[in-house]
């Protein structure tokens, strides 16, 4: 227990990139990435999660980070699963979505008949209705509810982020969160999901801590993510509830040495974690496969090590040949591009 600052630690790592999904154009600059430390506590005032090293300076997003997942099927069908939440728990008049990205969800909506607006000073493309700036006081919008998904997670301090957003929004209406879930990390041993990038690891009862009340809360994909939709107006502040302190496993990353020399199947956040430590033990990965054409031909943080699309790939690997599958929810798409013709392991399958 650290007595300063009250916070119990649960895991801790070094040199991580900063990035997970900043992709290089070169095997050196890749190598030479921007890395930070996790020291990943539980603060015992607020019995939230986070990185106790974490350095937002070094945290600049740019038109190489690339975490776009739309492209497979079984995702945009998650992304349909969460449209229907949104839509029985807080309409389609009058929604803002928070850090939007790249738009493809907001798009989707969009298409579907929601009144949407969405704020991002990343954006890129050319739709009206993305403001190229951040969702702040004074923004000139009030909506009936807000999405926010996969943002919380990036945010410093979670709490005064969404004061700001209540405040924003004229201290109503509902919100819709999206997180990875920390039960099912720990669960899963995903030693591969502990990302610098995330500063913050949530539970969906830190949510019933922070908000009076919470309409609806439950998981998705595959359990990998949890979602809550809550009245913004009964945000407060979380305070620590020690029957329901994290169980970290102490046999967290036992699955590490397990493994053996292979090629992986996803080049995004899991997959610069997996190849990144496994080459610390000398297990290292020789090829990496993704379909997300905007990957393909980069290089991953770290370990420089170049990301080749299936076509290119399979052709130089043997039948027979070890694959491990980054994210156990695209093992059927993964199957059927590659024949069949591979032993698949799926790394989260405890």
């Amino acid at each position: 227990m650290n007595k300063k600052n009250k916070t119990k630690l649960l895991y801790q790592l070094e040199q991580l990139p900063v990035f997970q999904n900043r992709m290089y154009d070169t095997q050196a600059e890749a190598r030479a990435c921007p890395k930070g430390d996790m020291q990943l506590v539980e603060d015992q005032e607020t019995g939230l999660v986070y990185n106790a090293a974490f350095r937002p300076e070094l945290m600049t997003y740019d038109a190489h980070y690339q975490n776009e997942q739309a492209v497979s099927p079984f995702f945009k069908e998650h992304l349909e699963s969460v449209s229907r939440i949104v839509d029985e728990c807080i309409g389609r008049k009058s929604l803002v979505e928070v850090g939007c990205g790249k738009g493809f969800f907001l798009e989707m909506l969009s298409d579907k008949g929601f009144d949407i607006t969405g704020f991002d000073p990343t954006y890129e493309g050319s739709n009206p209705k993305i403001l190229k700036r951040y969702f702040e006081p004074g923004s000139g919008i009030q909506a009936n509810g807000l999405i926010l998904r996969h943002v919380l997670e990036h945010i410093q301090d979670p709490y005064g982020f969404l004061l700001q957003l209540r405040e924003a929004n004229g201290g109503s209406g509902r919100i819709y969160i999206e997180v990875p879930c920390l039960d099912w990390i720990c669960e899963h041993r995903a030693w591969f999901d502990i990302f610098y990038e995330h500063v913050n690891y949530f539970r969906i009862s830190d949510f019933h801590r922070m908000f009076d009340s919470v309409i609806e809360s439950g998981h998705l994909f595959g359990g990998q993510y949890q979602f809550v939709v809550a009245d913004l107006a009964t945000l407060r502040e979380p305070k620590f509830d020690p029957a329901d302190s994290v169980v970290f496993p102490q046999d967290f990353a036992r699955g590490l040495t397990e493994t053996k020399q292979a090629a992986i199947w996803g080049g995004a956040s899991k997959g610069v974690i997996f190849s990144l430590l496994k080459e610390r033990i000398g297990q290292p990965i020789n090829t990496v496969i993704d379909i997300n054409p905007a990957k393909q031909g980069k290089y991953l943080p770290s370990t420089g090590l170049l990301v080749q699309s299936p076509s290119k790939a399979l052709a130089a690997l043997p039948e027979g040949s070890i694959i491990y599958v980054m994210n156990s929810n695209y093992l059927s798409e993964i199957k059927e591009m590659s024949n069949n013709a591979y032993q698949y392991i799926e790394v989260d399958h405890e």
